[in-house]
C-alpha cells in the first residue's frame, strides 16, 4: 500500500508536487493506472489512481473517500520538555504517532538542557509516521513555549503532570475518565522543579507516577501515551 500525505487536497483531481511526483514515478515505479492512497491529515482517507504518470507533475484521480478514518474516541495532548539529543524526541514522535496522539507541545522548563526547538524536521517525522501506520489524522505539533506560558493557558478537562519528587501521586488509571480529553506534562531529564510542580497543581494538574522505574523523558512520554490509549480501548 502506497500512501501519500496531501493536506491541500480539495477536489477529485490532485497534482503531486515535483518532489512527490519523482518519488512516486521514479522511486516507487508507479505507472498510469497504478492504485495508491492519500491522507489529508484531517481524517480523509482516499482511494486513488495515477491518471498521468508525469515525473514532475503526477496527476491523481480520486476514486473513493472515507471520512474520519481511524478516528479515536479520545483526544490526547502531551507536553514534553525537549531532550538535549533531539533524535530522542524524534523517536518519541514517531512511536506516539503510531500508537495514537493528537497534539504535542514542546515546553521549556527550569532544568531543560535544550531551549530551542526547530519544528520543521519534527513535523516530517510525524508525517512519515502517519503514512507508515496508515493514519488519516495528522497530530498537531506546536511551537515551543516556556513552562509558565504553556501552563497558564492550558485548557483541558483532564490535566496531569508526571514527576519523580516525593509527595502524593496517583496512577493515570486512578483519575481516568473514558472517552475524554487528556493533557499530560512530561519534564526534562532533571525533572520538573518544585516551583513548577506547585504551579501545575495550582492550575488543577493532577500529580501522577508512571511506575517505579526511572524513565527517560521520551520513554515516560511514550508510557503515558500508551496508557491512555490502552485505557480507552
Amino acid at each position: 500500500m502506497h500512501i501519500f500525505y496531501t493536506p491541500d487536497l480539495s477536489s477529485e483531481t490532485y497534482f503531486m508536487s515535483e518532489e512527490e511526483s519523482k518519488h512516486c514515478i521514479k522511486v516507487l515505479r508507479l505507472q498510469t493506472g497504478s492504485k495508491l492512497n492519500l491522507v489529508d491529515g484531517k481524517g480523509g482517507f482516499f482511494d486513488a489512481i495515477v491518471e498521468d504518470a508525469n515525473p514532475k507533475r503526477t496527476k491523481i484521480k480520486i476514486l473513493q473517500v472515507q471520512r474520519n478514518f481511524g478516528k479515536r474516541n479520545h483526544y490526547l495532548h502531551i507536553a514534553i520538555a525537549p531532550t538535549k539529543n533531539i533524535e530522542r524526541v524524534e523517536w518519541f514522535l514517531e512511536k506516539a504517532t503510531e500508537i495514537g496522539i493528537d497534539e504535542i507541545s514542546p515546553i521549556i522548563c527550569d532544568r531543560s538542557e535544550r531551549r530551542e526547538v526547530k519544528t520543521d524536521r519534527l513535523k516530517k517525522v510525524i508525517t512519515t509516521a502517519i503514512k507508515q501506520s496508515i493514519k488519516a489524522f495528522h497530530p498537531q505539533l506546536n511551537e515551543a513555549k516556556s513552562f509558565s506560558e504553556f501552563i497558564l493557558n492550558s485548557n483541558c478537562s483532564n490535566k496531569f503532570i508526571a514527576h519523580c519528587a516525593p509527595g502524593n501521586k496517583s496512577a493515570i488509571k486512578e483519575n481516568f475518565k473514558l472517552n475524554s480529553e487528556y493533557l499530560v506534562m512530561i519534564g526534562p531529564e532533571g525533572d520538573f522543579s518544585s516551583v513548577e510542580v506547585d504551579l501545575a497543581i495550582q492550575q488543577n494538574f493532577i500529580p501522577i507516577s508512571l511506575g517505579d522505574s526511572r524513565l527517560r523523558t521520551e520513554t515516560a512520554a511514550l508510557e503515558a501515551c500508551f496508557e491512555i490509549n490502552f485505557l480507552n480501548r
